[in-house]
């Protein structure tokens, strides 16, 4: 199945003939979809209230609470679809591994990942493994109506470079030690991850997810030729295993200008572009037949409106001639970000497209 077709499930909610979902085939829109990297979260008020007292890991377990937070922007901003509230650790979370989100530093792996015996604390990710997923993804999909909700997922990159070097690192010194020191060691750690992000997108999917977003936050770091060897085929794997569904699929990276037409190639329907690449040259790089998501600055949206409008303007006059375009951040919502800027720039992303 392609993501041409139509999945039971977007037909159930209404979320099929959406603009993003439109966007996401690459067929005529009303006007240009926008969605946020980030849009729940610390940068809302509303967000810090309920988050208040209770652990970020906490929070993704609550399946009432992950529907709040998740369902925060749609009210607020207006956007195009929501993105579900988790974190990209809570799969390995779930199959036992002893890690915490520490404030202020981000996921930090008790015993990292250094040696063939390591691999065994990695098994596959059952769907009773996350219950509160397929739960909250249930009462989203009841709530959203006709806004499509996004799936999401960290790539198995990320995932290894959090695990090898126990928490995240500037220069990944000891996950590139892995991967060019011992390759199969480094293959058999992505396969298994690539089999738990499978799983876990999997278990959003069949609960009522219209799309898919693999987030590889850190394979910037990479070169190309590194990238293709040692990385590519385990993120090819898991947007293979979700194929079937017929849900658009997404990638993200940062710092991935060098590597957009691999990980086009890698099976996404949908290329993140950061702020780093114009559209334009993005589209050059990864080729025809994918839509491309992105990609104003993050901290634009710290700039006077008009500033913000212009940039957006500049964006959206290098999308131009694509066959399908989202409009996004080129990276996550900042959380001193205004909120009142995200609602002016959906709004004027809107009004500039509306067709």
């Amino acid at each position: 199945m392609s993501a041409n077709d139509r999945p039971t499930g977007q037909q159930q909610t209404g979320t099929y003939d959406s603009a993003f979902l439109k966007a996401c085939r690459r067929e005529p829109v009303p006007h240009t979809p926008v969605w946020f990297m980030r849009q729940a979260g610390r940068s809302l008020p509303e967000y810090r209230k309920v988050r208040e007292g209770t652990a970020m890991l906490e929070s993704c377990m609550m399946p009432e609470l992950v529907t709040e937070i998740t369902l925060q922007p749609v009210r607020r901003h207006g956007v195009d679809a929501a993105i579900y509230f988790s974190d990209i650790v809570v799969p390995l979370k779930a199959i036992g591994i002893d890690l915490d989100i520490k404030p202020g530093v981000g996921p930090v792996v008790e015993r990292p990942i250094r040696t063939r015996a390591d691999l065994e604390r990695l098994r596959p990710l059952e769907p009773d493994d996350v219950p509160y997923v397929t739960e909250a993804v249930r009462m989203l999909v009841g709530e959203l109506g006709g806004t499509p909700l996004i799936g999401f997922a960290g790539a198995p990159f990320t995932l290894a470079s959090y695990l090898v070097e126990g928490g995240p690192s500037r220069n990944h010194e000891h996950t590139k030690a892995m991967m060019y020191g011992d390759p199969q060691l480094w293959a058999d750690l992505l396969d298994r991850l690539a089999v738990i992000t499978s799983a876990f997108l999997k278990v959003q999917i069949e609960a009522g997810a219209s799309a898919v977003q693999l987030f590889d936050s850190w394979v910037g770091a990479l070169a190309p030729a590194d990238y293709r060897r040692s990385v590519m085929p385990a993120s090819a794997k898991v947007f293979e295993a979700v194929s079937g569904y017929g849900v658009p699929r997404i990638h993200f990276g940062v710092g991935t200008g060098e590597l957009l037409g691999l990980m086009g190639e890698a099976g996404a329907d949908v290329v993140g572009v950061d702020w780093r690449v114009p559209l334009d040259e993005a589209a050059r790089r990864v080729g025809p037949g994918k839509a491309l998501q992105g990609n104003i600055d993050p901290a634009v949206l710290f700039a006077p409106r008009e500033a913000v409008e212009s940039k957006a303007r500049e964006v959206l006059d290098a999308a131009a001639g694509l066959e399908g375009h989202i409009f996004n951040l080129g990276h996550g919502v900042l959380p001193t970000t205004d909120p009142a800027a995200l609602t002016r720039l959906v709004a004027y992303v809107h009004e500039q497209t509306a067709r």
